[in-house]
């Protein structure tokens, strides 16, 4: 098979479309025929040399896919060559075939193209494990997203409107929340021109966020503790603005806030199938009724994934950025 590998870590010019041994399944494993994959930050620090996969997963990036099963592994059950189906991947999504446990497996929900539904499986994992099962966001409570527009974002802002929350965004140009407005976003602040901390203050009329999702950790850090309501979560899921930050933990107690930080790739196969799980019976509904939907910028062929990250790291995008192998 093909597949988009790394000889030396660097800019996009490191990704090379190349032949490679085919992948097996083993012990609770399928064997996907990739149709589409989606592009993550993770996938450009993976490129960069600073995100390696773990121990015993693909070398190559992509941790979503969509395709057919193509083969089933020892003690694989529920599913049959020929399913058409997502999953959330440790890696090797860039390829025109993957290996899956099993758990990490989603049918294509009804009346969704396959390649649409490439953009889907990381998107909703990591907002459902992180908004609903760890931050358990609460109907007309008040979620802070950082990003709006980014493939986490606009899957955020639907599913929290959904289950009856209010939404507050951040993004770069009244372009880009126009978008997120169009979503159901209801507070919106340009952070170039805005501080969302007093922005959030006056649409809340001083209560602040109940919850904030963060995909840029040091450089926000204090920021987002002030911006928090009291008994208000922060869940921290990228670090685009650094590892180290400092915060007054005198207002983190006064406020009895809390704050996590996960990732979902090196995460236990258990914890992921239960995140898959869950994701199904909570969100897949939502999608198959119209009333949630992916937001899909631009599909680009997967040899040609160097374009992709350039387009990602350039920012100007809304929504996810997919690869095709066809």
């Amino acid at each position: 098979m093909y597949a988009i590998t790394i000889p030396e870590p660097g800019g996009p010019e490191a990704l090379v479309w190349a032949q490679v041994p085919d992948p097996v399944p083993g012990e609770g494993e399928v064997l996907v025929e990739v149709v589409a994959s989606a592009v993550n930050r993770a996938d450009l620090l993976q490129r960069q040399g600073f995100y390696d996969p773990p121990p015993g997963s693909s070398p190559y990036p992509g941790l979503e896919c969509s395709g057919r099963i193509a083969a089933l592994g020892p003690g694989v059950s529920g599913w049959s060559v020929g399913d058409e189906v997502c999953a959330l991947l440790t890696g090797g999504g860039y390829a025109e075939k993957v290996v899956v446990p099993a758990g990490q497996l989603l049918p294509v929900p009804g009346g969704m193209d396959l390649v649409t539904a490439a953009s889907l499986p990381e998107t909703t994992s990591t907002v459902w494990s992180n908004v609903f099962m760890i931050a358990h966001l609460r109907p007309g409570e008040t979620l802070l997203l950082h990003g709006g527009a980014s493939g986490i974002g606009t899957m955020a802002i639907q599913l929290a409107k959904a289950v009856g929350a209010r939404v507050a965004v951040t993004a770069g140009s009244p372009q880009k929340l126009a978008r997120c407005a169009e979503l159901g976003a209801d507070i919106l602040i340009d952070y170039r021109e805005q501080d969302f901390v007093q922005e959030l203050r006056k649409a809340t009329d001083g209560a602040g966020a109940d919850v904030i999702l963060d995909i840029i950790g040091a450089k926000y850090l204090d920021r987002n503790v002030k911006a928090l309501a009291v008994n208000g979560r922060l869940a921290i899921i990228g670090m685009q603005g650094g590892v180290k930050g400092e915060i007054n933990l005198s207002a983190l107690m006064k406020k009895r806030a809390a704050i996590t930080a996960t990732t979902l790739r090196a995460r236990p196969l258990g914890e992921k199938a239960a995140i898959v799980s869950a994701v199904r019976e909570h969100v897949w509904p939502l999608i198959s009724t119209g009333r949630v939907r992916p937001v899909v910028d631009r599909v680009v062929p997967m040899a040609e994934a160097a374009e992709a990250h350039r387009a990602l790291e350039a920012g100007d995008h809304v929504g996810k950025i997919l690869l095709t192998t066809g």
